[in-house]
């Protein structure tokens, strides 16, 4: 009987996908420390029921605080009789969702979303579990106000595909900016390119960076880091 030749590529990909912080340990020791000092991976999966409501959940979203964007969207939702669906959507009268917080543009990009949901245009999360990662990217930025970062985080917290990387958002650029000792943020292409060597676990390294802002932000300011060494 022949034995199968397994080669270091085929051995190297088992490994990577059995255990994913192994193997960001094992091809980046800059990321293995913050992957230390942070503690195990805790992504929060979102709980939407349909497309719909997680893209439009997205379009509230954009641009604003997390805080303030919550508030926008329960005053939708209220305002909405208490169900966001498309039909509510296109009966609601464009005094009703300014009214919620809305911009003009973000009302008239829930009304589009809303009409290709409808149309069959969107497809269902059902659907989308079986569709590839760049298929999905191309069907639902067919939408007005969708671009590939709101889908990307569709891929990552509702579909929880574990091999994406938002290189355009701002929070993974400044976090790998941090880790890694750049005085300026990676362009698009260089935070790719380095990503590369993450795969096939790119979310759990992105959910890393995004964390390692919050490794900043507790740390204290360097002259108080300088009294409490003297002090030790």
């Amino acid at each position: 009987m022949k034995r199968k030749t397994v080669t270091k590529t085929e051995t190297e990909a088992k490994s990577a996908s059995r255990d994913p912080l192994d193997h960001l340990r094992r091809v980046d020791s800059k990321l293995a420390k913050i992957i230390d000092a942070v503690g195990p991976y805790a992504i929060k999966k979102q709980t939407t029921k349909t497309t719909f409501e997680a893209l439009a959940r997205s379009i509230v979203y954009q641009q604003l605080s997390g805080k303030a964007a919550a508030t926008i969207f329960g005053r939708l939702v209220e305002a909405l009789g208490g169900k966001l669906t498309p039909e509510a959507i296109v009966k609601a009268s464009d005094k009703t969702l300014r009214g919620a917080g809305l911009s003009g543009s973000k009302a008239k990009s829930l009304r589009d979303l809303a009409d290709k949901t409808i149309g069959g245009l969107v497809p269902t999360l059902a659907k989308l579990h079986k569709m590839e990662n760049e298929a999905i990217i191309e069907a639902l930025t067919q939408v007005r106000g969708i671009g590939r970062w709101s889908v990307e985080m569709l891929l990552m917290f509702r579909l929880e595909r574990g091999d994406i990387l938002p290189v355009s958002d701002y929070g993974i650029r400044k976090g790998f900016m941090r880790v890694y000792g750049r005085s300026e943020l990676p362009t698009l292409a260089e935070l790719a390119e380095h990503g590369e060597r993450w795969a096939p676990h790119r979310t759990v390294a992105s959910w890393y960076l995004w964390r390692s802002l919050d490794q900043e932000a507790a740390a204290p300011p360097a002259g108080k880091r300088e009294r409490v060494a003297k002090k030790k």
